[in-house]
């Protein structure tokens, strides 16, 4: 463990430091003894700083998820992100956090050419966001790299299953595994990735047999995201379990909904702006007497 603490500030970024215990890359990969994790892990995706406050607390990990490119910005896939973005909102919650590991996804295009490239544009996002590991997508094509990277001290999870950012390959986003040759490409995936260094393993959009497998088979904890509540630990996208968007994946819980409590919100704003009725004494300032 690695000791952190929030810079002390006036401003709403950090209004009362927090000193803790920052969860590392051996930290979480020592959750799973012979084969089992007692704990699981718990992770969520996180974009800004003020959501890594909130979310730190209670999660293991905190992971900068290439999702953003559809919560934050409105795209239609993760295809079009940028390592700019990837780093800029990597750095905030890494700002925002103390206790979490923050790993920061790899978009599209800085890794899949060879091994040097991914440790080009890893070591990148690793000097400019502070984060503490990097995920990247793919299995068996994607292992040499990934020896590559964590030969390097780079620290990385790998991600097998349904891969966003392979979404034209695949033909869409149903859950993968379905036919038996599929699902041992997938459990052939897995192991590669962990041979070649992963600290942990994001398993998403299987059929729940193959996460159960998986999880057996594979010496790295698995994280789960419409796998299965047998895996190491589990991950969704925040804004989804918060109940931000009317579509959600089928493998989403919606633990809020926040959506509606923000639109209530606005329209009794708005109302009250209309009618005159704010801002009140309470929030002008006067000359004092």
């Amino acid at each position: 463990m690695s000791t952190f603490t929030i810079d002390t500030s006036t401003s709403r970024a950090t209004p009362s430091p927090v000193p803790g215990k920052r969860m590392t890359a051996p930290s979480i990969r020592g959750r799973k003894v012979d084969g089992k994790t007692e704990q699981p892990i718990v992770m969520l995706t996180a974009y800004t700083m003020r959501m890594a406050q909130l979310l730190d607390p209670h999660c293991d990990m905190l992971l900068v998820g290439d999702s953003l490119g559809q919560v934050i910005y409105g795209l239609p896939s993760t295809i079009p992100v940028t390592m700019d973005m990837m780093c800029a909102h990597g750095a905030a919650v890494v700002r925002g956090s103390w206790h979490a590991l923050v790993a920061v996804d790899m978009p599209f295009g800085s890794y899949e050419a060879s091994p040097e490239q991914a440790f080009t544009c890893a070591s990148r996002i690793m000097k400019e966001t502070g984060c503490a590991a990097v995920k990247l997508e793919g299995g068996e094509a994607m292992a040499p790299t990934i020896e590559f990277l964590t030969h390097r001290s780079i620290p990385v999870i790998g991600h097998v299953g349904l891969t966003p950012q392979a979404v034209n390959i695949l033909g869409g986003y149903g859950a993968r595994g379905r036919e038996e040759k599929e699902a041992d490409k997938i459990i052939a995936d897995a192991r590669a990735v962990d041979q070649a260094g992963a600290f942990c393993i994001v398993v998403e959009g299987v059929l729940e047999a193959v996460a159960d497998d998986i999880t057996a088979k594979v010496g790295a904890p698995i994280i789960g995201i419409g796998a299965s509540a047998q895996c190491d630990g589990q991950v969704l996208v925040t804004d989804d379990m918060l109940g931000m968007f009317e579509r959600t994946p089928r493998f989403v819980k919606r633990y809020d909904d926040l959506a509606a409590r923000i639109g209530e919100a606005a329209r009794v704003y708005a109302d009250e702006v209309r009618a005159r009725s704010f801002p009140t004494p309470d929030q002008t300032y006067r000359p004092k007497s």
